[in-house]
Parts: structure tokens; sequence; C-alpha cells
């Protein structure tokens, strides 16, 4: 990262010009030219900043990987019950991604073309022990009788995919269904609670 006495409003224009580049052209598309422009400074400005483009993107990455999951650990921690649990992670994913819908398809993207660099620097902005604790609570529940037996995989892929989906699908759902820009939000804002309850009601003995 930028050392002390560096300007911090320069710094925040190369980042704020790099999460651009590297959402458009991924790691592997994206030169330091491409960001300097973007940032409209010289290259040599921009590699007095921040060495090479790895650097860049691994903040990039760092950043948008952990809005993600930013309390979902706190949350399996809490005294909610389980099913409030999912109402929970499903509302803060869905705003999360509101706030920042490049997200979705930007991680899915880098895991896929970059795996190691992607699995890498996404485990070391996460806590990877909220999957665990998530796929405990799900056996415990089953256990308990209070949801039908499942793959706790399955369950787990069933909620965050019906949440990112519409975000990686979103230009094809405006053309095939006609809503604009505040039609969509609006339909994000629904699914906090469909999504929630659709996967509750899915379960629930």
């Amino acid at each position: 990262m930028a050392k002390k006495g560096k300007d911090t409003n320069t710094e925040e224009k190369i980042l704020n010009a790099a999460r651009q580049v590297f959402i458009e052209k991924g790691l592997s598309g994206a030169r330091m030219q491409d960001i300097a422009d973007k940032a409209e400074i010289n290259k040599a400005m921009l590699h007095y900043y921040f060495k090479n483009k790895e650097m860049l993107f691994k903040l990039i990455f760092q950043e948008t990987a952990g809005k993600l999951f930013p309390h979902f650990e706190k949350l399996m921690d809490s005294d909610l019950n389980f099913f409030d649990k999912i109402r929970s992670i499903v509302a803060s994913y869905i705003d999360v991604i509101i706030q920042n819908p490049y997200i979705p398809l930007f991680v899915m993207n880098e895991m896929n073309k970059n795996p190691e660099i992607g699995m890498k620097t996404f485990f070391e902005a996460q806590k990877p022990g909220f999957v665990k604790k998530f796929r405990q609570a799900i056996e415990n529940s089953i256990e308990m009788g209070l949801i039908e037996p499942i793959n706790p995989i399955h369950l787990i892929m069933n909620m965050f995919s019906m949440c990112a989906f519409p975000f990686i699908a979103k230009p094809m759902i405006k053309i095939l269904t006609g809503v604009e820009e505040e039609q969509f939000r609006n339909l994000m804002e629904q699914r906090k609670v469909l999504v929630a309850e659709f996967i509750i009601n899915s379960i629930k003995k």
C-alpha cells in the first residue's frame, strides 16, 4: 500500500481508477497505463504510489471480497434463531450488492481467471469460519427436527445463488422484462424478504 507521506487524495483517485479498470478488464487485461489514464495521472506517478498492478489488484480484490461477508460470522455467534439468521444474512448480502452491484461478477470472474491469486486474496480478506459455522447450524437444525434433511452445501449454494444471480444477469433481465433501473432496484429490495422466505419455506418442517 502507499507509504506514509503520499497524498491520500491521489492514492484514492488511483484506487478508484484501478477499481473501474479491473472491473472492466480483469487482472490479465488491465495495464498500468490504463489505470494511469483513468486516474488522469502519468504512469511514473502511478508507479510512485503502487509498484505494480498485482499490488493494486490485491487491494481492490480484498476490498471487494471483504464487503461480501462483513458480519456474517458475528451473526452465526448471535442468539438469533436459525431462520432469523438466514433472514439477516440474505438481507445484508443483498444490501451490500445493491451498493456494489459489480461484486458478484467481479469476484466470480477473477476466481475463474486467476484461481491462485483470487482464492488467496479472497481468504485473506474473509473469515472462512463463517461457512463452517453456518454448515454446523444447518446440521444442528436438521438434528433438532427444525428443517428437512438437506445437504448443507446445497442450502448454501441455493441461498447465495438466488441473491447474486439477478445482479450477474442484470443486463439480460432488463432486456427480457423491460424493467428500468429504479424498478430493478425495487425488485432487489423485495428479494431481501422473498429469497429468505423462499429458502426457509423450502426447508422448514
